[in-house]
């Protein structure tokens, strides 16, 4: 099974059609959050309506998962709390979104949402205790902030990670954790695309402007997981103990390189905030 993950693509339209083209080369994408942009100038009504009909586009090639993001909130509870009421609404499109457990193969996916208070909280520590009753050996979670005090949360002065999550890591020990949330974290000093929490791996894409948006890929059989961005072609092997650097991939599988992922280096420059 391979996955393409990508997160806060921010209603980046050019960044959403290359999604959409390279996405029937991919068993599963994986939106880990931030598909809308707050600080847009287009409507935040007009970019749900543009973006689920991405996902609908995207739905009908391959499987799709997505997590909300801090950005894609866009109502509140009944008791005050921010939540992302068009998010559950994909479901009908058939994607697995917050709250969702998604099992293919012998791998299960569980989607996290976004939490602003602590019934959104509670619901998701649920959800997690639950899923983890009848867990397979690999679980894999979508949760759009990676963890507090790692280099995928590293933003250069501080960390902007989720201490929550953390103790739901230490808790419950899943396969892999794949967030965004934190643009710069992939490309500074002391900050990484990946690390490594007990036998948790985690990642956090990283964000850069231009197309294509930065990617990782997941090939879950073969144990490897690429990161790929503007000028940077990097890979681990999931099977083996955390190392650093990653390797340089020297040889990528024809599979990859069709993907025609960097065009003009020029043209994709990291973020510097969290999204």
């Amino acid at each position: 099974m391979r996955c393409l993950v990508v997160a806060d693509l921010h209603y980046s339209l050019p960044q959403f059609d290359w999604l959409l083209s390279a996405a029937p080369n991919f068993d599963l994408v994986i939106f880990a959050g931030d598909a809308l942009d707050v600080g847009s100038a287009v409507d935040f009504r007009a970019q749900i309506v543009v973006v689920k009909k991405y996902l609908e586009l995207l739905s009908g090639v391959t499987r799709v998962i997505l997590c909300s993001g801090n950005h894609d909130l866009d109502a509140r509870s009944p008791e005050g709390e921010k939540i992302p009421r068009w998010i559950g609404e994909v479901r009908e499109l058939g994607v697995a979104c917050d709250g969702d457990s998604l099992m293919i193969g012998d791998t299960l996916f569980t989607v996290c949402p976004w939490w602003d208070g602590p019934l959104v909280k509670q619901r998701l520590d649920d959800q997690l205790r639950e899923a983890a009753a009848a867990r397979p050996k690999r679980w894999i979670w979508v949760h759009h902030a990676p963890p507090a005090d790692s280099p995928v949360s590293w933003g250069g002065k501080r960390f902007f990670g989720d201490v929550e999550l953390v103790q739901w890591i230490k808790a419950w020990q899943p396969s892999m954790v794949i967030s965004g949330h934190v643009h710069q974290s992939p490309f500074i000093p002391d900050g990484s695309w990946y690390d490594r929490l007990g036998d948790t791996w985690v990642f956090n894409t990283g964000l850069q402007h231009g197309r294509p948006p930065t990617h990782i890929v997941l090939d879950i059989e073969d144990g490897t997981a690429f990161w790929l961005a503007a000028g940077e072609e990097q890979c681990i092997d999931l099977n083996a103990p955390l190392r650093r650097p990653a390797t340089r991939i020297a040889e990528p599988p024809a599979w990859l390189t069709s993907l025609g992922r960097i065009s003009d280096p020029s043209l994709a420059k990291p973020a510097s905030a969290t999204g």
